[in-house]
Order: C-alpha cells, then sequence, then structure tokens
C-alpha cells in the first residue's frame, strides 16, 4: 500500500442545517454541496455537505482502546488538522458543541482535543504546538 490506510469519512447527522453552521463556524472552513452522479441509481441519495479536499488520497489512522469508551455506535473518532487545536475547541461552545477533553498534550506528536458536535459526534482536533 503506497497511500494512508483511510480516504474518506462521513460524519452522520439529523439536522444538516445546525450541523453544517456548527463546521463551519468551529472550523472557519466553508463546506460544499456534494452530490452523487446522476447515473448512481441503486443507492440512497444523501445529503452531503464535503470538508474542503485536495486531490490527493487519504489520511492515517489507528485503531484504539482507551478506558470509558466504548465500542459500536459512534465509535470512530475523525482528527481536524489544525495549526493550534485550542483556537477551534474555543469556537467549539459557541457554535452549540460541547467540550469533551481539553487540549492536552501526546507527548512527541502533539496536542489533541476532542468535542462533541451539534449532533452526539465526538470528533478530534490535532496540532504540533
Amino acid at each position: 500500500m503506497n497511500t494512508n490506510a483511510v480516504c474518506w469519512f462521513e460524519i452522520y447527522v439529523n439536522d444538516m442545517v445546525r450541523a453544517k453552521s456548527f463546521y463551519e463556524a468551529v472550523l472557519k472552513q466553508e463546506l460544499t454541496r456534494l452530490d452523487n452522479p446522476d447515473e448512481v441509481k441503486d443507492f440512497p441519495q444523501p445529503e452531503m455537505w464535503a470538508f474542503p479536499m485536495k486531490q490527493e488520497p487519504g489520511a492515517s489512522g489507528a485503531i484504539c482502546k482507551m478506558e470509558g469508551v466504548e465500542a459500536g455506535g459512534n465509535s470512530t473518532l475523525a482528527y481536524f488538522d489544525s495549526e493550534d487545536c485550542s483556537v477551534e475547541l474555543a469556537r467549539v461552545e459557541p457554535a452549540g458543541g460541547k467540550v469533551v477533553v481539553p487540549k492536552m498534550s501526546i507527548g512527541e506528536h502533539g496536542f489533541i482535543a476532542i468535542a462533541q458536535d451539534t449532533e452526539g459526534n465526538n470528533i478530534g482536533f490535532h496540532s504540533m504546538k
């Protein structure tokens, strides 16, 4: 394999307007409508709004076991890249979300923070400072 293992993620939401507003406010990035091609007829047509992306494959990831976090349901955590994850974390509560884990060091790998979006999904932020 010459690319990272993960090539795409989807965060499922119930209220698209609320969720889109949350992510645009926290990440300070505009999401773009992403429609299925017309020739795809045998698959449900979800409403999708994409995060900004380059036409490059993938992001790395890992399986994780952590005390207090059970598998199943919402057990996949996407981390958004950041210059300083405390910046995005400070936008979470004003945008209607909750801080789950404040910014913390992960040693030589930088810093992480975990939040909950307006739909109850946990998301992470990662930065080197």
